[in-house]
């Protein structure tokens, strides 16, 4: 079991990869523990974060001709040339050889993981990615599932295998690390637009 401990092991762009899984209409539909618009607004983020820090991204959905559904439009507008790993029916997305051959292609150990649902599609992602040696952040606020209880158990499930839990906006502060840095006007814009919309007022009155 790894476990991350900040500040001495923080994660970077240039350690990092952002790993999507199954954010697809269908089951986006049954998300009922947390609004799905924002989820939406976040899985869009997180999507735009991995363009603006040049960082690996990986999209994974399951039954995709079925009843869940494409991934949602609000992650493929953002990421429109990255290929979607299909999976044939393996629930546990690293059962799936293509999508772990890509995930250790990227050469990052440090994993950012949100996925639909969290109690099956981002749990046994964040577990299995630990098994394999991984460092994992999941990102609660931008993954979904049908009540509060399979939410609660699922924190404390990936909590006790070393996952550390996580926000969007968390991760992507974490991310950018100072305002100074060249992506900080970008970041304030990107949390205005998606994932914070009450920061458009801080911006106007910056102005």
């Amino acid at each position: 079991m790894t476990i991350q401990h900040y500040p001495n092991n923080r994660f970077t762009p240039e350690n990092s990869a952002i790993l999507l899984v199954d954010h697809q209409t269908g089951l986006l539909l049954g998300v009922q523990d947390l609004d799905q618009d924002m989820v939406r607004r976040n899985a869009a983020t997180l999507a735009r974060t991995a363009k603006m820090f040049n960082m690996p991204v990986i999209l994974t959905t399951s039954a995709e001709d079925g009843p869940n559904g494409p991934l949602i439009p609000q992650v493929t507008n953002e990421l429109p040339d990255v290929k979607v790993i299909q999976r044939t029916g393996e629930i546990d997305a690293f059962d799936y050889a293509p999508f772990a051959e890509a995930v250790e292609a990227t050469g990052r150990k440090n994993l950012i993981i949100a996925g639909i649902s969290t109690d099956v599609c981002l749990t046994f992602a964040a577990l299995s990615a630990v098994d394999r040696g991984y460092n994992v952040h999941a990102l609660i606020d931008a993954s979904g599932t049908w009540n509060d209880a399979a939410q609660t158990t699922s924190i404390a499930r990936m909590s006790a295998a070393g996952v550390t839990m996580n926000s969007t906006v968390g991760i992507t502060a974490e991310l950018q690390r100072d305002w100074k840095n060249p992506t900080g006007e970008e970041l304030a814009n990107l949390y205005a637009d998606l994932a914070i919309p009450f920061y458009q007022t801080l911006i106007a009155l910056r102005s």
